[in-house]
Formats: C-alpha cells, structure tokens, sequence
C-alpha cells in the first residue's frame, strides 16, 4: 500500500475507533483496569470514622491535631498487543477478514488505553517476532500502532507464538496487560508448545485472550464440491460439502477444539474472549468489560 493511501486509511481507522471508543466504552475500559497501586495525594483533618491507620503522625505532631494521608489510584498501566499474522488471518466468508478484524479491534483497544493516560505497545507475529514497539503515551504512539496494524500482511509458513510469548515476558519489565489477538488455529496439536510460555506470561502479567473466527470454520456451506487451501502450508484438497456427514464431522473437529482451549486457558489463568467477524466486536469486549469490573 503506497505510503499516502496508508495514511489516509489510518486517518478513517482513527475516526472509526474514536467512535466506538466515545459511544461503546465510556468508562467500561477504565472500570475493568484498574491501576496497579495507590500513591500518596495529600492530607487532611480527621474526621470522625476516618480509619486511625491512615494518621500521618508527623503532621499531627506539627500542627497539634490529627490529620490523615489521602491516597489516589495510581491510574497508568501498560497495555500490550500481541497480534498474530499468521497466514489464516487472511481468511473472511463475510464483508471482512480476521486479519482486518483484529487490526480494527487493536486499534480501538489502543485508542481506550490512549485515552485513559495508560502506556500502549504492540508486537506483530507470523513465522517469526516481527516486531515490537515498547509501550509508550501519546497520539504520535497510537498513530504509529494503528499504521503497523494497517499495513501489516498475513503470511504462511506457521506462526512463531511461543517465541512472541517468551519474547514479551523478557522485555516487559513491569506488569501490564496483555491482550494477544490470534484464531488460536493449531487442531493438530494436543499440547501446543506455546503453552508453558503462556503460563509464565500470565504468572507475571494480566493475559487476556482475544479469539478472532468466522463462523465457516465451524459450519462448511451445503455447496457440494469446492476447494480448499491451507493458507498456513498451501495445500488445496477438493472436499465434498453436500453430506451432513462430513458437515457435521467437521463441527465436532471445532467443538473439541474450542473445549481444549478453554481448559487450556482456565488452567493458565487466561481469560478469553470470542470475536466473529459475523458479529460487532465491541459488543463482545463491552460484555468482558462488565464481567471483569464484577469479578474485581
């Protein structure tokens, strides 16, 4: 994409989330993530009821009445995207792909952190770590997150998720939020070797996953014969979609699936989300949103 349509596409993606962010998450993010701590404020007279724990004994000394240390939520957190580029992002059966999907989706979550004043990073993955920009504050920062989102490209060859998973839990110095933004597409493996480092990410830091599908992945159309590709190897297999059998066999394949990551992530302490590009993503993070700020 030539360097003026990316910036005019970054410009429109810029408006559609700071729609979404002013009409759908007023207060939603800000409620779910909470800072990390408290930090001093000021001081005050005592009152009766006041907690006789929060007495600051010096100034009570000084002035010969008692008076109590105020605190205020230390707000900043450091919120990072970790978003797989992996070749079967590039699969869509609607008006959008997943790949697009979780461009549009980071970028609003950027924009949500932005506006709270919270540090915002990304890192992109595909076969390999292709890039990460540490958190930082500002709109120079969301502009560049939202101009690598747009201009990053799905591709094949397998997707390097342990190694992003490790990668950040080495350079995150601080605890923060991770929102790692995949299909979560790997059926032929049982134990996937991504686990472990998703279990020592989320020790240290606040994981949560975001699961990007098209509802095709589950349910084949009753067409008959079509043609199939692997967009992670290449492959193409002809497959017959007529027979409920083989529709219904491939529900199962994707039931069974869904079950070993749920586990997966209810054993690592990871919380997960569901997106479908056939549905309003915001309406998905709002409903997390709420269920989070309850559970706290």
């Amino acid at each position: 994409m030539l360097t003026e349509e990316l910036m005019r596409e970054v410009r429109r993606l810029e408006i559609r989330a700071r729609r979404r962010v002013s009409d759908l998450f007023a207060g939603e993010y800000h409620s779910a993530f909470k800072g990390q701590g408290i930090e001093f404020a000021d001081v005050r007279e005592y009152e009766p009821g006041d907690d006789v724990r929060t007495i600051d004994w010096n100034v009570t000394a000084r002035t010969g009445k008692p008076f109590i240390k105020r605190f205020s939520e230390e707000r900043q957190l450091s919120v990072v995207l970790a978003v797989d580029l992996s070749a079967s992002g590039l699969f869509g059966s609607g008006d959008r792909s997943k790949a697009r999907l979780m461009a549009e989706m980071g970028a609003v979550l950027a924009m949500s952190a932005t506006r709270n004043n919270d540090r915002v990073g990304l890192m992109t993955f595909s076969d390999q770590v292709e890039l990460f920009i540490p958190p930082r504050k500002g709109r120079r920062g969301l502009l560049r997150l939202m101009r690598e989102l747009l201009d990053a490209e799905p591709r094949g060859g397998g997707r390097a998720f342990a190694d992003a998973l490790s990668t950040l839990r080495g350079v995150l110095d601080r605890h923060s939020i991770v929102f790692v933004i995949s299909d979560f597409l790997d059926e032929s493996e049982q134990d996937p070797e991504w686990e472990l480092p998703l279990r020592l990410l989320a020790r240290r830091h606040d994981v949560i996953a975001l699961r990007v599908s098209d509802p095709r992945e589950r349910d084949l159309p009753a067409l008959g014969l079509i043609e199939l590709e692997d967009p992670e190897t290449g492959q193409r297999a002809l497959v017959d979609t007529s027979g409920r059998s083989r529709r219904a066999r491939r529900r199962r394949v994707a039931d069974e699936h869904d079950r070993r990551l749920r586990t997966l992530f209810r054993r690592d302490r990871v919380d997960l989300v569901d997106i479908s590009t056939d549905r309003p993503f915001t309406n998905d993070l709002v409903r997390y949103f709420h269920t989070r700020e309850r559970r706290r």
